[in-house]
């Protein structure tokens, strides 16, 4: 009879965390695989999940040190510090969104550690992983917390509403990207009301946008912008679309009241899609919500956690923003992440056993060394 998998799940440390990596009903669902749970006292507190649903989901519940000694796999939202796991096993999985490549240093140490290093956002873009995709399940919080934290900071109302002292006109949302995030800002705009359009690099996306009763705003006969890349993520533009794209956008943007940016590159800084020039065209009131600003931003000046006013125009953006959603963000990123360990439960080995084409995507440090080819590139 095989030894029951210990996975520890740690209280998140980061600044602004909110989620956490394991829910009572995922703890209930690897219990029944035959994994011993352990969870952090108050881990799941700020995401309303209680110390004592999660003793009554089968959980052993306990402070950290306990919680990690002789652990087999670790999960974690974002990647736990390595000096913060000792008592875990040789070649303990670590499970979370690791950052690879602005986190380098990070996952120098797992490897020096003995680790081994899973990162969730590098799952590929295939259809059997999709359960598992955690970049999907927390952009799709994040393009619906977007456009509802932009209707709060914008002072009028979104639909357009007939009234016996005169109309209220729709407010225009614009959406810029159109991944996961932006179709479900687009998605969520019009719900509540607005005149909604959309861009991307992407082509294929004009039926998406249309799918959903938005407007489609793309640059015609440019040739070569197609922009996508390997797994469907967005790659950078050619120069040429560029300056078109810039042209267009410039136009269109004067027009709107909100604007939602998406755009993100993976291993890449944000790319910059709207300047400070065409900020200053759009009408005093107008609020931009720049979903990239973690990483460098969309917008020029975009701040953080700040509403920067520039022009009359207010820039927002929340540095973490599927936190500022913390049940729905850790329930479905708990979900991903028994998911992905269900599908490899070998149940003769009591444990895990990845295969190649997943296993080598999302694998980061093995035997002491870092192995993945994209960080090796």
């Amino acid at each position: 009879m095989p030894q029951s998998q210990r996975i520890a799940v740690l209280k998140e440390t980061a600044e602004g965390e909110t989620r956490v990596s394991a829910s009572p009903e995922t703890v209930k669902k690897l219990a029944a695989l035959g994994a011993e749970v352990a969870v952090e006292t108050a881990a799941g507190a700020v995401a309303n999940f209680s110390d004592e649903e999660y003793r009554n989901a089968g959980a052993q519940v306990g402070p950290a040190s306990e919680v990690l000694s002789g652990a087999d796999i670790v999960f974690g939202v974002q990647g736990p510090e390595p000096a913060a796991l000792a008592g875990v096993k040789p070649g303990a999985w670590v499970v979370a969104i690791m950052d690879p490549f602005g986190q380098r240093e990070r996952v120098e140490a797992y490897a020096a550690a003995g680790l081994e290093a899973l990162s969730m956002e590098f799952m590929p873009r295939i259809t059997r992983a999709q359960s598992m995709d955690v970049l999907s399940s927390q952009s799709n919080l994040a393009g619906y917390k977007a456009v509802i934290a932009a209707a709060d900071t914008y002072g009028r109302a979104f639909p357009m509403m007939m009234t016996a002292a005169g109309t209220v006109s729709a407010a225009k949302v614009f959406v810029m990207g159109v991944g996961v995030a932006g179709l479900q800002a687009i998605a969520t705009a019009r719900r509540l009301g607005a005149q909604v359009s959309a861009t991307d690099v992407r082509a294929a996306t004009r039926e998406q946008i249309l799918s959903l009763g938005a407007k489609p705003i793309f640059v015609e006969n440019v040739a070569g912008i197609e922009g996508e890349g390997s797994g469907g993520y967005a790659t950078e533009m050619s120069e040429e679309y560029q300056k078109a794209q810039a042209e267009l956008v410039s136009s269109h943007i004067a027009k709107q009241d909100i604007v939602v940016t998406t755009a993100l590159i993976p291993g890449r800084a944000a790319p910059r899609l709207i300047s400070d020039a065409q900020i200053a065209t759009m009408k005093p009131g107008s609020v931009i919500f720049d979903l990239a600003v973690a990483q460098g931003g969309n917008v020029e000046g975009s701040m953080p956690d700040r509403i920067v006013e520039k022009h009359g125009v207010k820039i927002m953006g929340y540095s973490n923003t599927p936190a500022h959603l913390p049940a729905d963000a850790s329930a479905l990123y708990a979900r991903n992440l028994f998911n992905f360990l269900s599908a490899f439960w070998d149940k003769e080995q009591g444990r895990p056993v990845l295969d190649e084409e997943i296993g080598d995507a999302i694998r980061l440090t093995q035997g002491g060394k870092v192995v993945n080819p994209r960080l090796l590139a």
